[in-house]
This record gives C-alpha cells, sequence and structure tokens, in this order.
C-alpha cells in the first residue's frame, strides 16, 4: 500500500506542478526559442486548454478501459511529452509538446484519485490517504514556481520539463504494483464527439481573443454545437443537462471561471514583472513567491474551514473577491525601483488572503447537493472552469498587454513594460469585483439540495455518503 500511495502521489505532483513551473522559466524561454508575447503565453496555455477541456473525458476513460491501464497510458503520453518539450528547438515544437503533457494529465489525473478510493477502503486509512494526496497536489501547484526558478537559475529552463521523464519512468516501472481490482471496468459510453468540439472550440477561443476575430467566432460556432450534441446526441454527455439547471452549479462555476481568469494568469504576469520592472533573475523571482505560496496554504488549510462552520459560504466569497481585487489594484501600481514589500509582499498577502477565502467555498458550492450519480461530472466541471477560466483570461490579458512583450526587455524599457503589466494587475481587480456580484446572488449552503433522484448527496473527493439509517 506504501509503495502505491507514493506512486499515485508522485503522478499527481507532476501533473500539479507543471501547471505553474514554466512561469519563472518564461523569460529565458522567450529569449532562447525567439517566441513573440502572442504565443509565449501559449507555453502555460497549451496545457491549461487540453487538460481542462479533455478532463471529463479522462474520467470516463478510466471507467471503460480499466483504472490501471488509463493511468499507465496517460502516464506515457505525460512523460513522452516532457520529453518531447525538453528537447524543442522552436516555438511551435514546445507549444505541441505542452498540449500532449496536457492530454497525458487530464488522462492521469482523474486515475489516480480513483485508484486511491478503490485501493484504500472506506474509513482512517482512506482519509489519510486522501489528506497526503491533497497536500501533495498544493505542495505541487505552490512549488512549482520555487522548483522552476532554481531548475532554470542553476541548471536550464528545459529542465523543468526533464525532470519529469525520470519520475515518470520510475512510476511506469512500479506501476504492477497496482491492485488488479483497478482494472475493473465500467459500461459507459465516450462522448468523444462532444469532447473534440469542446477541446478545438476553447483553443479557437482562447486563440482568436489573442487578436483573431475570426478564429474567436469560429471557437463561438464549435462551442455551440458542443451544447447541442451535450442536449440532443451525446447518450452519455460530458456535461449532463441537467446537472446545470441548478442556480448554485451554472451561476458558481461561472464565477469559478472568472475566478480561474484572474488567480491564474497572475503568475505569468507577476513573473514578467519581477524579472522585466525589478529586475530579479530567475532564482529571485521564485523565492519572491514565497509569501503567495506559505499564506495562499495557510489560509486555505486553517482560516477558511474554520471560518466556514461560522459563517455562509457567499459572505467569504464576496469577502474574498473583494479582498483580492483590493490586492490586484495594490499590485497594478509596480514600477521599475520599489522595494520588495511595497512592490510584492504588500499585495501578496491581500491577494492570498482573498484567493484562500474564495476557492474553498465557491468549490463546495458547486460541489454541495449533487446526486451521488453526477458528483463526478460536477466535480469535473468545476476543474474544467477553473482551468479554461485560466486559459481564457490569459490570452485576453495578453491582448490587453499587446506591445508590453518584454522582447527587447532592459532599464530602459522597465516603465514601460510596468504600465503594460499594471493595466492586467488593474483588469484583474475589476473582474474579481465582478465575482464578488455574482456570489452575492448565490443561494445559501443550506438551500441546496441533492438531485429530485433521491440519492444521497456525494462528497467531491470521497464519493456518496452512506444512506440515512
Amino acid at each position: 500500500m506504501p509503495v502505491v500511495l507514493a506512486l499515485l502521489c508522485a503522478a499527481q505532483f507532476m501533473v500539479v506542478l507543471d501547471v505553474s513551473v514554466v512561469n519563472v522559466a518564461l523569460p529565458s524561454i522567450q529569449h532562447a526559442l525567439g517566441f513573440d508575447a502572442r504565443h509565449l503565453a501559449w507555453v502555460g496555455n497549451a496545457y491549461a486548454l487540453s487538460f481542462g477541456a479533455l478532463l471529463l473525458l479522462g474520467g470516463r476513460l478510466a471507467d471503460l478501459y480499466g483504472h490501471r491501464r488509463v493511468f499507465a497510458a496517460g502516464l506515457a503520453v505525460f512523460t513522452a511529452a516532457s520529453l518531447a518539450g525538453g528537447l524543442a528547438d522552436a516555438p511551435g515544437w514546445l507549444i505541441a509538446a505542452r498540449a500532449g503533457q496536457g492530454v497525458g494529465a487530464a488522462v492521469l489525473a482523474p486515475a489516480t484519485l480513483t485508484i486511491l478510493t478503490s485501493v484504500f477502503p472506506e474509513g482512517p486509512r482512506r482519509t489519510r490517504a486522501i489528506a497526503i494526496w491533497t497536500a501533495v497536489s498544493l505542495a505541487g501547484g505552490t512549488a512549482g514556481n520555487l522548483i522552476g526558478g532554481a531548475l532554470t537559475e542553476y541548471l536550464s529552463w528545459r529542465a523543468i520539463l526533464l525532470i519529469n521523464v525520470p519520475i515518470g519512468l520510475v512510476c511506469l516501472a512500479v506501476i504492477r504494483r497496482l491492485a488488479p481490482g483497478t482494472d475493473r471496468r465500467g459500461g459507459r459510453r465516450l462522448d468523444v464527439l462532444g469532447a473534440v468540439l469542446a477541446t478545438a472550440g476553447l483553443a479557437a477561443l482562447a486563440y482568436g481573443l489573442s487578436g483573431a476575430p475570426a478564429v474567436t467566432c469560429a471557437g463561438l460556432v464549435l462551442l455551440g454545437l458542443f451544447a447541442l450534441v451535450e442536449v440532443r446526441v451525446a447518450r452519455a454527455p460530458l456535461i449532463p443537462p441537467r446537472l446545470v439547471r441548478a442556480r448554485p452549479i451554472w451561476l458558481g462555476n461561472i464565477a469559478m471561471l472568472l475566478a480561474g481568469a484572474c488567480l491564474n494568469p497572475m503568475w505569468y504576469f507577476l513573473t514578467l514583472s519581477l524579472q522585466h520592472v525589478l529586475g530579479y533573475g530567475p532564482l529571485q523571482a521564485g523565492l519572491a513567491f514565497l509569501p503567495h505560496t506559505l499564506l495562499t496554504m495557510l489560509v486555505g488549510l486553517r482560516l477558511t474551514p474554520w471560518l466556514m462552520r461560522r459563517a455562509d459560504d457567499r459572505v467569504l466569497i464576496v469577502a474574498g473577491a473583494l479582498i483580492g481585487a483590493a490586492g490586484f489594484w495594490w499590485q497594478s501600481r509596480i514600477a521599475p525601483g520599489q522595494d520588495y514589500l511595497t512592490a510584492i509582499a504588500g499585495p501578496a498577502v491581500l491577494i492570498s488572503l482573498g484567493g484562500g477565502l474564495l476557492n474553498t467555498p465557491l468549490t463546495v458550492t458547486v460541489t454541495s447537493g449533487v446526486a451521488a450519480a453526477d458528483a463526478g461530472a460536477a466535480s469535473g466541471l468545476m476543474n474544467t472552469a477553473k482551468q479554461i477560466g485560466g486559459a481564457l483570461g490569459l490570452a485576453a490579458l495578453v491582448a490587453l498587454t499587446a506591445g508590453q512583450d518584454g522582447e527587447r526587455a532592459g532599464p530602459a524599457r522597465a516603465p514601460e513594460l510596468a504600465t503594460g503589466y499594471g493595466q492586467a494587475f488593474a483588469t484583474i481587480a475589476v473582474v474579481l469585483a465582478a465575482v464578488a456580484l455574482l456570489a452575492a446572488a448565490l443561494p445559501r449552503r443550506r438551500d441546496a439540495s441533492p438531485a429530485a433522484s433521491g440519492e444521497p448527496a456525494a462528497h467531491p473527493l470521497i464519493g456518496p455518503s452512506p444512506p440515512p439509517k
């Protein structure tokens, strides 16, 4: 059992790490491969889009073809794509490799949790295993900037991708230790057409937002076709239409998408601000993110759960969005020559406090009161909204700051670059204020009720609650 848990945690760590590990390396990647600003953002966006758009399909693959088999396939794709990205010598090559990583991650991530709940029976052992898995996920997400900065500073930007290769090979070597029971097959069908339309539509929409209106229109058409397929054609739709009819689900996921459009692109613009405006090196930039990392974990793991026992979720979501908006408005004032406390640490306190207060109650809102049969779809929809929101938000913000791309970064251009990055942070502040307005319209937590099927509600991590005795 310890070997299996270590295997699952290692795989999850890689998946989460690669969301943020490229951030600090972006200026080095831009210089080495000749990226322009419009395409540099796709080093992150290619991963986020393919990961987010295919998450729901990835979860169903495991049920249909066996958890162990799908886990191995996802791990192999992720490892191979990491190797290809580490060897890339052209922008298109690297972007394609990052998209391949996202495909592998979308297959791998759902399987890790599914296998964990299959291997560990309900009770203290499963609870302990899930706690470890969750802690590893948090560590991977928050440590990405620091690890990426250290690897870029002392080795090369290529190391941030190549480090996945030995980890992936070790995991593949011990994958036989997974219990045979994880190869059980389910009877659900695959909505391949829906997955293709959703992925293509979202990719076209994100690319179009960076300055191609015709591509934006094509993306909207594809997403419209996706909605039609889900409602009229698919026998087992990725997003069951009945799920999004509930106000907490559709309104909460819109808020989640907008929050993702704010909090995920933050790392991109902070990284460029630290290196192009304040003149930090990669390792310094990674270390500069420590307040964000530590405060987010402290607020998310300690303060927010304590407050959720004493206050309505809506209050916490609204408060978190407004506090975060204040932090980003402060961050928009960044300028060359500022000291670290004023330029980074001060805004980090408000941004981390706001994000920590916002995320957990919003996650609970969009996954509570859902019938057990729809629990996986509700959780997948929430994760998809967060990832896709980040990708679309980054594309839109990069288009907003076009011309402040850092391709000829230097002390002489620092004031101009600071103005462009400041516009991005100010826009994020406005969008977070809109999230606060949306959250005010959410129902109280006690108003949420399970779907009419009468099945008990399910926890998004540990499955359905036992029926009342």
